[in-house]
């Protein structure tokens, strides 16, 4: 057992640093009373040795592998988000271009486990529940790669613990918290995102703190190693999920508290020495992170070169890159007098017209033009064609007669042959927006107001209209305004259809068109049923990988819809709420993603105390008392509190989205709020640390060491936690595991919060005195 600990004392230091020994942190190098490693305790000195180390650490992740693999292949059918992950992993093996939210890494890895396993992608993971036995999948091999990074995830979180100076016992505390967790071994045990996100994160935290006690051998080989190691794996988790992005910050909070530091002239480095660190580190933490995520991307457009259910989400130019695209196989140039059909991009309504009037009064009053109505309509009909007509003098043939970028045309309604016209009238829905209808077109009075200027996007002044693959807005020429629809629809005297009005900003992106159909055409070559295969089309790597982000995060941005198992952020440490992953009625089977409330709430208890020991400190130093040791201060506020960070950017941001969101999405800060348990545990058993963890170099100021000793404490302290812990995953293990199904009565009591929505449970019938 350890004995009671001296008082400590600061006594300063009145010789400046050099170079090589700044930074000399608290948390490295004190004035600490020298211990004798020998005068531990019995406990304390088997299990500091490297071999007890590595048996813990050992049996550890034996037990991580046995967790996650058993019955890795129950239940075997598609289970929630492996109908969209699965699906993306066999586009990359059929070739297939498909878009997603998420970044591709992990996905490219899941396509790289499917093909290595046999798979041949034809599968499609429409929905939750289909087989993977009857459709001959090898989805076991596939679900192996989380399962693997999800078990190696333990190792790497005791190897952050013992590398930040905590003492073997509380490494392995951290370590099951993770390792016992019944949402991890879920996440881990399916074709998620997840597993690989947290092993990539937790990668880059070790390597991070590898570095960091590295700072007094600076430029060394072994330094520039670990730096740009971290930053490798922060190109990974970013490239992992979206959300990986996070992680990034993180990294970058800590290394301009590092700079920060550095800038002190208190510690005599000069501003050479400064810039030095600064661009190491920008080398090794932004531009080396930025070419590994690049690569991912550049892999993942080279992988996917077919036309597939991606397609319409990007650019035409992008889309006649792929082999076999409709753009590419179908898009032909656009000549005066053709007839065409144009259909809105966002919304798919074709810009119709029939004979029909606006009437003359609206039901709020306002009063209309009475013109011919034009309207957006779903379906195909005669009245959906259109004659571009032109509106300079063109020559009899050649190519003078193709329509060009910013063309000034009329459009003529084939069927009533008027001409589509805009005005400074208000449009029945609304009132801002201006009013589209018709003119006949043998009268020549209102001919400028059906002059309109076709905007082709992202094309040049010569850049010829093309159909399916020019996106363009519709400008009319004396107003400004640009033609425009949305989803709401018209009353029954439009015949519900929806409205086409004029939106004042003439470059507004979702007044975007595109013609779909040639239906008859002054071309020399004519038209034709036949596909000709053509050259996919080049396009610059940069400008797909612009392209593609931009998207991402517009579409990640509006996942705004309602989830039945979306929960808020304030639910999340507490277990409030989970997910229904799975369900099979028959035998009353099912996956409840929740953790393992023993840990959780453990993790709860253990920021609140860590908060509350900082704050009290904090007020006692104020008022001129210690109450902490300076070497147990030091490594609270550093190794605890770089925890306390990561913990609060991977959770803290999630409260200013608006998009939807899952438990799932806590899962990193809950492996960093187990690495501060630890740390709050250790300094709750004693206030002895294991000093110094950094690597001394030639100019370090060396200072007398100091050793952990939690005596018999640890150990009974860690064994009981880590036993109740596992109790409880047994426990909810019919939950984690699919199997076996459960009677409603059972259900009823692995619910261990009435908040829990559970499948198969028995009504509660409350008794009648």
């Amino acid at each position: 057992m350890s004995g009671p600990s001296k008082p400590r004392q600061r006594i300063k230091v009145a010789s400046a640093p050099t170079a090589g020994n700044y930074d000399q942190d608290e948390d490295d190098h004190v004035h600490a009373i020298y211990q004798n490693p020998n005068s531990r305790s019995a406990s304390e000195r088997v299990l500091d040795t490297p071999q007890a180390s590595a048996a813990t650490v050992g049996v550890l992740t034996a037990i991580a592998f046995a967790l996650r693999f058993y019955k890795i292949n129950q239940p075997d059918q598609v289970v929630f988000d492996e109908v969209h992950f699965g699906k993306f992993a066999s586009f990359y093996i059929t070739r297939e271009y498909y878009f997603d939210v998420h970044p591709p890494f992990a996905k490219l890895l899941f396509g790289l486990a499917g093909w290595f396993v046999g798979f041949d992608g034809h599968f499609t993971f429409e929905n939750i529940g289909d087989s993977y036995t009857d459709n001959h999948v090898p989805y076991v091999g596939m679900r192996a790669l989380p399962a693997i990074l999800g078990s190696l995830t333990i190792p790497v979180v005791y190897a952050i613990m013992k590398e930040t100076g905590y003492s073997t016992i509380i490494a392995a505390f951290s370590a099951c918290i993770i390792l016992f967790d019944n949402a991890h071994i879920a996440q881990s045990r399916l074709i998620l995102l997840d597993a690989t996100l947290i092993f990539f994160m937790s990668l880059t935290i070790y390597s991070y703190v590898r570095f960091r006690k590295l700072r007094y051998w600076e430029f060394t080989v072994e330094w520039w190693s670990w730096l740009i190691a971290t930053g490798f794996f922060m190109a990974c988790t970013w490239g992992a999920k979206v959300n990986g992005i996070l992680t990034v910050a993180t990294i970058g909070i800590a290394v301009l508290v590092d700079l920060w530091d550095i800038l002190d002239h208190k510690k005599g480095f000069t501003m050479e020495h400064f810039w030095k660190h600064f661009m190491a580190r920008a080398i090794g933490l932004i531009v080396v992170p930025f070419i590994i995520y690049l690569s991912f991307f550049y892999v993942h457009f080279a992988v996917l070169t077919r036309s597939g259910t991606g397609d319409s989400f990007m650019s035409p130019a992008f889309q006649e890159t792929l082999i076999g695209n409709e753009l590419l196989m179908n898009s032909q140039e656009l000549r005066y007098y053709d007839v065409v059909t144009m259909k809105h991009k966002d919304t798919k309504v074709y810009l119709h017209s029939h004979p029909d009037h606006y009437p003359l009064q609206y039901d709020d009053g306002r009063i209309s033009s009475q013109g011919q109505q034009v309207t957006g309509y779903g379906h195909d009909d005669v009245n959906n064609h259109w004659q571009i007509i032109p509106t300079k003098a063109l020559p009899e043939a050649g190519r003078g007669r193709i329509v060009h970028h910013d063309d000034v045309i009329q459009l003529l309604h084939v069927n009533t042959q008027t001409l589509l016209l805009t005005h400074d009238v208000a449009s029945p829905l609304m009132p801002t927006n201006q009013e589209f209808t018709t003119w006949p077109k043998d009268d020549h009075s209102r001919h400028n107001d059906t002059l309109f200027y076709l905007n082709i996007i992202d094309a040049n002044s010569e850049d010829p209209w093309k159909s399916k693959s020019s996106h363009f807005r519709l400008v009319h020429g004396p107003t400004r305004v640009s033609m425009w629809t949305h989803s709401k629809q018209l009353p029954e005297w439009a015949f519900n259809q929806q409205e086409i009005n004029g939106n004042k900003n003439p470059t507004e992106k979702s007044a975007t068109w595109f013609v779909d159909q040639v239906i008859s055409t002054e071309s020399p070559e004519g038209l034709s049923d036949e596909q000709v295969p053509k050259e996919p089309k080049k396009l610059s790597f940069f400008r797909k990988f612009a392209e593609l982000q931009l998207l991402m995060l517009q579409h990640n941005a509006g996942l705004t819809s309602s989830h039945p198992y979306a929960s808020g952020p304030i639910n999340w440490p507490f277990l409030i709420s989970g997910i229904s992953f799975w369900t099979e009625n028959e035998a009353q089977k099912q996956i409840y993603l929740i953790g393992n409330i023993v840990g959780w709430w453990t993790c709860v208890i253990a920021l609140s105390i860590y908060v509350g020991i900082m704050g009290a400190d904090l007020l006692a130093r104020r008022r001129g008392i210690e109450p902490i040791p300076e070497a147990a201060r030091g490594r609270l506020w550093n190794s605890a509190g770089f925890f306390l960070l990561i913990w609060a950017m991977h959770y803290l941001p999630f409260f200013l989205m608006s998009r939807q969101l899952f438990i799932h999405h806590y899962l990193p800060s809950h492996l960093a709020s187990a690495l501060l348990a630890g740390s709050v545990l250790s300094f709750i058993l004693s206030d002895t640390v294991n000093y110094p963890i950094s690597i001394v170099g030639r100019w370090t100021k060396l200072r007398k060491s100091e050793y952990a000793d939690l005596g018999m404490k640890g150990p009974v302290v860690v064994g009981v936690f880590s036993f109740i812990m596992f109790l409880m995953f047994l426990y909810m293990t019919p939950l984690t595991y699919g199997t076996p199904g459960l009677d409603g009565e059972t259900v009823n009591a692995k619910r261990l919060l009435s908040s829990w929505t559970l499948h198969f449970a028995a009504k509660e019938i409350a008794e009648v005195p």
